[in-house]
């Protein structure tokens, strides 16, 4: 049963944007509220941007950017260095915040900043990453060579459950290539973005490269709308993704849009099964579940799907559930009280569907007791088909999903027909079966044996189908790519020996 305690008061706090180097200092007409999910009270407000802010933000941008642009790459390298020593001195304290807001356990908000950090240093390299080709005498003294130049204003729309490392997969990057930032956090947990602000201020960014707008539809709209707004980075769900890369790419701008994910992880009847429970509770119940590389589906091939249930069962018994800042705790609370009810339905409707409810997390044991919190513990459904609705929606919670699978072809068969193509496992012994599964799997990240196949910074994050929207993904190369444009030159330095007028049509010669 579910222990209960007396609710701490919580202070009040005030959260606005942070525009043209420093905290916003007109008055929002609207704003929402900011919840401590743990306790579920009110902890404080943030403003919500109208017309006004975003054009003020974007004008901002805007201003900053020839003198950004133009900035040496030597320059924007220390700064960048600067920012990341700053951050990493820092990352307690932002991991804190995340945890304040989001509720999720502080080791886990800590690992976040953690993994943007990777992107931080992977943009320091920038003069490296920024080279162009150069060809010589491609004609009669005639030279050839491209260069990768910004864009301009550049636009990141960002999730609530990773506040701090979504954001970073963008802006280091973004700002390393010469393009000024306006960022729209989640607005269920907005401070970590302005604390990285100040941080930015601090590294010597100059005033207006980095900018933080809050908000809603409305912001977002009128970032997708506003002609000064060059690309527009976007990770959330699917049908957001969709309208995000539809508004703006009819508006002309260039646009990465990540979307969810339905993540499988292949079980083989070879595959080690204490390896395969450990990583299916850790994957599927990590950060409550919300996170679009969770695990949401098990797929089991005969004839390991009870035992391997059964370890998932064992396992999810020991684990603790609390206040993201009790150091026992393992896993936190939903982030607002209306997505734990919406997870919480997939349970009875996963039965009323034919499936198993094989733990039931409605009523968990919290430490500390658990007030007015959002909290549902980890639960699994046993036994889902895919006509299921638990199958065929991205919960985006603790709730895991177990698929019985007759042979490797049958479990190849459903991932594949799966709409979304964002991440995927596979638990083997066997190097054949596995190089098989990474080569016919049509997803964009693979694990062989690990759960969660996040890429490291150099490499770039994105899905498949209808889990990414438009053509680039995130950090890495392809960022590098998104953010800047090939300028292609041709020139010709005559010497004194040159000809005269001829007016034939150019060849190479």
């Amino acid at each position: 049963m579910t222990k209960h305690a007396t609710q701490k008061p919580v202070a009040q706090k005030h959260v606005t944007h942070w525009i043209g180097g420093k905290p916003f200092d007109g008055a929002s007409a609207r704003r929402g509220d900011l919840y401590e999910p743990a306790s579920g009270t009110l902890a404080g407000t943030v403003d919500f941007a109208g017309g006004d802010e975003v054009d003020a933000a974007v004008a901002a941008a805007k201003a900053a950017f020839p003198g950004w642009r133009d900035a040496s790459l030597s320059m924007r390298a220390k700064v960048l260095f600067r920012f990341r020593e700053l951050v990493s001195a820092h990352a307690g304290e932002i991991a804190r915040l995340i945890s304040s807001e989001h509720s999720k356990v502080v080791s886990d908000a800590a690992g976040e900043v953690a993994r943007g950090l990777e992107v931080v240093e992977f943009a320091c390299g920038i003069p490296h990453l920024l080279k162009g080709g150069f060809s010589e005498n491609v004609s009669t003294r005639v030279d050839a060579y491209s260069i990768l130049q910004p864009l301009g204003v550049a636009v990141g729309i960002t999730p609530f459950n990773f506040p701090a490392m979504v954001p970073m997969w963008m802006f280091p990057v973004a700002i390393a290539c010469g393009n000024t930032f306006v960022l729209k956090p989640s607005e269920k947990d907005p401070s970590a973005s302005v604390r990285l602000a100040e941080l930015w201020a601090e590294a010597g960014l100059p005033d207006g490269v980095f900018n933080v707008l809050h908000g809603d539809k409305a912001a977002v709209d009128g970032l997708l709308h506003h002609p000064d707004v060059k690309a527009v980075s976007f990770v959330g769900s699917t049908p957001i993704a969709r309208r995000i890369y539809g508004t703006a790419a009819a508006n002309g701008k260039r646009v990465q849009a990540l979307g969810g994910a339905k993540n499988h992880m292949l079980v083989l009847p070879d595959a080690d099964l204490d390896l395969a429970a450990d990583a299916a509770v850790s994957a599927g119940f990590g950060s409550a579940g919300e996170r679009c590389m969770a695990i949401s589906v098990v797929v089991a091939v005969d004839p390991v799907g009870d035992e391997l249930t059964a370890g998932i069962a064992e396992r999810v018994g020991r684990l603790k559930i609390g206040p993201g800042d009790d150091p026992a705790a393992e896993m936190g609370p939903l982030v607002t009280r209306a997505h734990r009810d919406k997870v919480a339905s997939y349970l009875d409707g996963g039965v009323a569907q034919g499936a198993t409810l094989a733990i039931d997390g409605r009523d968990p044991d919290v430490l500390g007791g658990a007030g007015g919190g959002f909290w549902l513990g980890p639960s699994v459904l046993d036994h889902v088909t895919p006509e299921m609705d638990a199958y065929k929606d991205e919960i985006f919670g603790p709730v895991l999903s177990v698929v019985r699978a007759g042979s490797y072809d049958a479990a190849m068969e459903l991932i594949s027909a799966n709409p979304y193509g964002n991440g995927t496992a596979i638990f083997t012994n066997d190097g054949g079966a596995a190089r098989r599964f990474q080569n016919e799997v049509e997803v964009g990240m693979v694990g062989v044996n690990v759960p969660i196949p996040v890429p490291m910074a150099y490499y770039s994050f994105g899905g498949w189908k209808d889990s990414l929207f438009g053509d680039s993904h995130a950090h890495g190369m392809e960022g590098v790519h998104f953010y800047t444009r090939t300028k292609a030159v041709t020139a010709r330095w005559l010497d004194p020996s040159h000809g005269g007028v001829n007016l034939g049509f150019p060849t190479s010669g």
